[in-house]
């Protein structure tokens, strides 16, 4: 089933599809999850935990298993240094902080909480968490971070981050689930907690500066000089987020001609445009999302958001409005691998597999590797700790990049990095970012590149999750020769949980949602929209074809 769009798309939320704020937090305490329902489980998806408490799916409950299970991780991993920890702005965020709070002080876990109970972006975290472990053989420190992301106002969300500072890896998630289902099975009986009052002001519990060593080292990441110098007017709107009371001090501490077009903190994110579906999501990609900002793009050189999060990002140009996130990173690794010149030639561009060969395209024509993994950034750490990768992106607008000597910036996504990204290019081509892109594609090839969702129940996700090359038998794809059907991504060998189908001239990746009951399908084709569609068609065509085999055999 292809996106529908909602009437409401592109158009200011209306008071009906607000959430009910106090219901909401209601819920979270006094709704219990069966733990014999597969839906009201711990689920560890692409990036943490995530669900609303009116479904049954974020509740007190999970959040108490959940931070149990991570105490229980780290005595057995021997992690005994502090845990830094950081909120969104999510109406679910401050009760699971309270109840993850709780639980490490009963548990005696230093923990990091920031100055004056503000919020911290995920990016913000990681930083924190590499800097105090840097040139440090024990004692290490880990992290989580309270946040769906970009997801709707219903949602919760909650990620650990251990001590390489990324997103936790599959077998520590598998882990951290598995002991937490125990222990929701077991009512939390094994869960040590403390009043809040007493957690907040535990010997444990440590007010900790987030802001300002982050915003300190920016530095060394962007070359601010050349964006002050040219003074370009520049917007951005932390959409409500976590990085709301970072701009200000960024701009100021770099003296940069930066506007904050809306500061408002609301939990109904009321200010937002609606998403495609008729939902409201923070997402700084979707041009329904955005329409307010694209419309204001003439009024300043750049704007750039972030969303709730701030690890990901959306620029908007004034020639081109809102680039696609393709485009953004296809511009960035042009000029990065051309303009940090301490990189070393060994350094190499990380991609996901859904993300477009346009970038493989320029690292090709830049004499770079390329190293291409499946959906997820806990697949870039390694090669980030290690040094191999000099950037890593995905196309649903989330990336990271080393510092100006090539040393070691983050191990998350950064999309205050990436806006900042956006303006130090703008000054450095003097030109529209939009137009870069149009260059390579003269010079490279033009390719179309799209995204389509088909609702999947539990089951037809699993199937799909486990496709391998002798479930699809088909010959070709939109009229050519199938000529590659992966099922592990290039780079790293790991599975992709779904498939990438290859011909001549374009490729679709089918995988199940991590957070969602849909399946995607990314594609592209290297001829025409038309051609796209095809492929589209096919995709779909191929991926029902292989579920219904595959249920059927199961009859």
């Amino acid at each position: 089933m292809t996106r529908k769009l909602s009437p409401l798309a592109g158009q200011s939320a209306p008071i009906s599809i607000l959430i009910n704020v106090p219901k909401l937090i209601n819920a979270y305490y006094s709704h219990i999850p069966d733990p014999q329902d597969p839906k009201q489980r711990v689920i560890f998806g692409t990036s943490g935990h995530r669900g609303s408490s009116l479904d049954n799916t974020f509740n007190e409950g999970h959040i108490l298993a959940i931070t149990q299970a991570i105490v229980l991780f780290r005595k057995e991993n021997k992690i005994d240094g502090p845990l830094f920890i950081g909120i969104d702005t999510h109406a679910l965020s401050k009760p699971a902080f309270e109840t993850a709070l709780e639980v490490l002080a009963a548990n005696h876990i230093e923990v990091m909480i920031a100055d004056h109970d503000e919020f911290t972006p995920t990016p913000v975290v990681s930083f924190a968490i590499l800097a105090y472990n840097k040139n440090r053989s024990d004692h290490f420190a880990d992290g989580i971070v309270i946040t769906p992301s970009h997801n709707p106002p219903n949602d919760g969300g909650f990620k650990y981050n251990p001590p390489h500072g990324g997103p936790a890896e599959l077998k520590v998630t598998s882990w951290i689930e598995k002991k937490a289902n125990d222990l929701l099975a077991a009512k939390c009986q094994e869960v040590k907690r403390l009043p809040f009052a007493q957690a907040e002001s535990a010997a444990t519990t440590h007010r900790y500066d987030y802001l300002t060593p982050y915003v300190d080292a920016l530095g060394s990441v962007i070359d601010m000089e050349i964006i002050r110098k040219s003074n370009i007017n520049l917007g951005v709107d932390p959409l409500g987020g976590a990085g709301v009371h970072y701009w200000e001090p960024i701009a100021r501490r770099y003296e940069l001609n930066l506007n904050i077009i809306n500061k408002a903190i609301d939990p109904t994110f009321s200010f937002m445009t609606v998403d495609w579906d008729g939902q409201i999501r923070m997402d700084p990609a979707s041009l329904y999302a955005m329409k307010k900002l694209i419309e204001m793009r003439n009024q300043f050189d750049l704007i750039f958001a972030c969303d709730t999060d701030h690890d990901r990002h959306g620029i908007i140009t004034r020639k081109a409005g809102l680039l696609p996130p393709n485009h953004y990173l296809s511009v960035a690794i042009f000029y990065l691998f051309q303009h940090r010149q301490k990189w070393p030639q060994s350094k190499v561009v990380g991609k996901t597999v859904v993300t477009s060969q346009m970038m493989d395209r320029i690292a090709r024509q830049l004499g770079r590797g390329l190293y291409e993994v499946p959906v997820g950034f806990k697949w870039f750490t390694p090669g980030l700790m290690d040094g191999s990768l000099g950037f890593c992106g995905e196309q649903s607008a989330g990336a990271v990049f080393d510092r100006l000597d090539g040393s070691l910036w983050t191990t998350d996504k950064d999309g205050i990095i990436c806006a900042l990204l956006s303006a130090e290019m703008t000054a450095a081509f003097n030109r529209d970012l939009g137009d870069i892109y149009h260059d390579l594609e003269n010079e490279l090839g033009q390719t179309f590149y799209e995204r389509d969702d088909a609702e999947a129940t539990a089951e037809q996700k699993n199937i799909l999750k486990k496709l391998t090359a002798k479930d699809i038998n088909d010959k070709q794809l939109a009229g050519e020769k199938i000529e590659a059907i992966l099922t592990h991504a290039p780079g790293d060998k790991e599975p992709i949980d779904g498939v990438k189908v290859i011909n001549q001239s374009g490729w679709f990746v089918a995988r199940p949602s991590g957070t969602e009951a849909i399946y995607e399908i990314c594609a592209e084709s290297f001829r025409s929209e038309e051609h796209l569609r095809c492929i589209i068609s096919d995709a779909q065509k191929i991926v029902r074809k292989a579920l219904q085999i595959n249920i059927k055999e199961k009859l």
